[in-house]
């Protein structure tokens, strides 16, 4: 079955770093393109990142467009998002997402 696990989450001060993955299992995903979204404390979830299936085409939300980094390791199937100079404003559970599949998430806290 399809199973997405994402790790790497936790609290940061305003302008730190952290790098979520993904592990994915159950598909080809090699072949897929793959999204990271997010949802802060009441609001809708919303799409961060999405990458292709080899990495040639990536596309960001203007909110962190020159902060973040979608990336992934189609030998390890693993997704990555790079997250630098983080705000408080990005305080959310991560998510990332294969055709109607979602991970458990992960909680991101920028706090200082």
């Amino acid at each position: 079955q399809v199973q997405l696990v994402e790790s790497g989450g936790g609290l940061v001060q305003p302008g730190g770093s952290l790098r979520l993955s993904c592990a994915a299992s159950g598909f080809m995903f090699s072949t897929y393109v793959m999204r990271w979204y997010r949802q802060a404390p009441g609001k809708e979830r919303e799409l961060v990142a999405s990458i292709n299936s080899g990495s040639s085409w990536t596309n960001y939300a203007d909110s962190v467009k020159g902060r973040f980094a979608i990336s992934r390791d189609n030998a390890k199937n693993t997704l990555y998002l790079q997250m630098n100079s983080l705000k408080p404003e990005d305080t959310a559970v991560y998510y990332c997402k294969w055709a109607e599949y979602w991970g458990q998430g992960t909680q991101v806290t920028v706090s200082s």
